[in-house]
């Protein structure tokens, strides 16, 4: 017996489907067509020495305090999860305090250092001697500043993100680790951290994207990133849109692709070294031929 399956109709979901693509072609329309845009402009701007200059700034920014904030992360991750109350309550104040205040008060604090601390001394504490003494002004520079703010802010994110990873492996494997005589450090080593990358590396390639925009931030500290530059620029000839629109650009690009190595490297970290196709859920049947007794 020949059994005819027809897919029911989705009246209502086909009406906002028509809905939503008509105002995504107003929209497109209306963009392209303003000449306010000028995107004239904007195609000249895009390529420019200048703001090529600040995207690389931002690049080499994120970098360096991504993986500052990952280094700092692992540390504090392994000292909250450490018997001495001593190291776990250290870690979880310096996670309180980075997490609890904002990022922008942090960059101008780090900025405004000297106002507090002149001299930056190396030496032993409660008034022992000095082995080197610094000009703050001098070590506190606003690169300086804008590294030492993101990534310190971010540690404390990345601390809670290998926290979590380390929490998802199973205590039976540590205390597996513990019975074959492996000290502490080489069960997190070679035991804990290569099993929580699964879990740590979804959020961390979240949070390298997130660094990327945040680092825009770092233009209250007049550093010339991609941001400040566009700034610059349409500071000088009043063509703040188009600028904007430049920034704007370069930001999607550099996103997509860091979506893009965030995606291959999930797939590396995946149980089979590749990630599983999902089955096809709107896949349609038109016809079942089955015998019936």
């Amino acid at each position: 017996m020949r059994i005819r399956l027809v897919p029911k109709r989705h009246t209502g979901r086909a009406f906002a489907a028509a809905l939503v693509g008509l105002a995504l072609a107003a929209a497109a329309w209306s963009v392209v067509t303003n000449p306010r845009f000028q995107w004239d402009v904007v195609g000249q701007w895009l390529t420019a020495r200048t703001i090529m200059e600040g995207l690389l700034l931002t690049l080499w920014l994120t970098a360096l305090s991504m993986a500052a904030g990952v280094a700092i992360g692992i540390v504090l991750a392994v000292m909250s999860s450490s018997k001495n109350r001593l190291l776990s309550g250290a870690a979880a104040a310096y996670v309180w305090f980075f997490r609890g205040t904002p990022l922008l008060v942090q960059l101008l604090f780090w900025f405004n250092m000297s106002a507090v601390y002149p001299r930056i001394v190396v030496g032993l504490p409660f008034g022992g001697p000095e082995l080197a003494a610094f000009n703050a002004n001098h070590v506190i520079t606003p690169m300086t500043a804008a590294f030492l703010g993101l990534a310190l802010h971010e540690s404390a994110y990345m601390a809670e993100i290998v926290r979590a990873g380390i929490l998802s492996v199973p205590q039976g494997q540590i205390r597996a680790a513990s019975a074959l005589g492996m000290t502490r450090l080489q069960t997190m080593r070679k035991i804990v951290l290569p099993q929580a990358m699964r879990v740590i590396v979804p959020p961390t390639g979240n949070q390298t994207i997130s660094m990327l925009k945040t680092t825009s931030l770092v233009s209250v500290l007049a550093i010339p990133d991609l941001l400040y530059s566009a700034q610059i620029v349409y500071s000088r000839n009043f063509q703040t849109i188009p600028l904007l629109i430049v920034a704007t650009v370069l930001y999607l690009v550099t996103v997509s692709v860091l979506t893009l190595v965030q995606s291959w490297i999930e797939r590396k970290f995946s149980p089979d070294g590749a990630r599983e196709r999902r089955p096809r859920t709107g896949a349609r049947t038109t016809a079942l031929d089955r015998r019936l007794p």
